[in-house]
């Protein structure tokens, strides 16, 4: 159990200034590859829509594990992410492959449900396939400053993820403080968050350095107490292959060599991969190519 009352206060000018200079870093040919690569490793490819069909699920599945064949070398991306209804068809899609399954649950994006709805959510998603779980926290109990239901909401949904991973969604764009974001960080890692997450990409802003920043800082500091390690997951607002880089030296530079795997470390950002494609295709054939080259799914 935490104390509610005494999570860190965040000094802003203090992140502000870390950020600035993560931003003027260069990273500059081998090094940049194989941070790209790295990068395409990390990211969870998502389609989130009312308009889902389990054709699109299936066609981002092949582009999950076939990102693009004429450029030698490319990982596969980490996870594929969908609603609870098209995990089977995602699971059955991926076949042997290393990529995992993430479903969003708990009424995403909203939240707004009864708990034991959400339960049922959850266990519907793993039962079909699941090896991860995007829940969403309660923002409305969380700002009333009900703490302690946030914290059973979490656990709960928790203990029904079974053997699969629970990344918990702070949606930190609803949050509006930097001191918010460490404090739901700190509930939700002490409730038994595998993975802390920013946002749904449902709200704007979604994922930023700041706020990315002050949870890579929780995580430090709940490590340093107990040795456990904690994934990190922006999602949303992160499109660009450079943006994608100075994200991973904020990351190496707060949490160290540990983190520098998908199985810790996470971009929720569909979009980010054309991108690092084309800078990869860049950087072999010493061509820009189209992005109407590579399919937007």
């Amino acid at each position: 159990m935490m104390d509610f009352k005494n999570t860190p206060v965040v000094d802003q000018v203090g992140v502000e200034e870390r950020i600035a200079r993560f931003n003027t870093r260069s990273i500059k040919k081998e090094t940049k590859v194989s941070g790209l690569k790295l990068a395409l490793n990390m990211i969870d490819l998502t389609t989130l829509e009312g308009k889902d069909t389990p054709g699109k699920v299936k066609q981002m599945c092949y582009k999950a594990m076939h990102l693009s064949d004429d450029i030698p070398g490319l990982p596969t991306v980490a996870a594929v992410c969908v609603y609870p209804t098209h995990v089977k068809t995602a699971r059955q899609a991926l076949g042997n492959s290393a990529v995992k399954v993430a479903s969003v649950a708990t009424a995403f994006p909203s939240g707004n449900s009864t708990l034991d709805i959400k339960i049922q959510d959850t266990r519907f998603a793993v039962e079909e396939g699941a090896d991860e779980i995007d829940m969403v926290i309660s923002r409305g109990e969380f700002l009333k400053g009900n703490y302690q239901f946030v914290f059973d909401e979490i656990a709960a949904i928790k203990q029904a993820c079974g053997k699969a991973r629970l990344k918990v969604i702070l949606e930190t764009g609803e949050l509006s403080t930097l001191d918010n974001v460490r404090k739901a960080s700190d509930i939700a890692i002490y409730a038994g968050a595998d993975f802390i997450k920013t946002s749904t990409g449902k709200i704007q802003p979604a994922a930023t350095m700041p706020v990315t920043l002050v949870m890579l800082q929780a995580i430090k500091d709940y490590h340093a107490k107990t040795g456990i390690m904690i994934g990190m997951k922006p999602a949303g607002g992160i499109s660009t292959a450079k943006g994608a880089l100075q994200y991973l030296v904020m990351l190496y530079e707060t949490l160290g060599p540990a983190w520098m795997t998908n199985e810790w470390f996470r971009f929720g950002a569909s979009s980010l991969a054309n991108d690092i494609i084309l800078q990869l295709a860049k950087e072999q054939k010493g061509v820009y190519y189209s992005k109407d080259y590579i399919s937007i799914d």
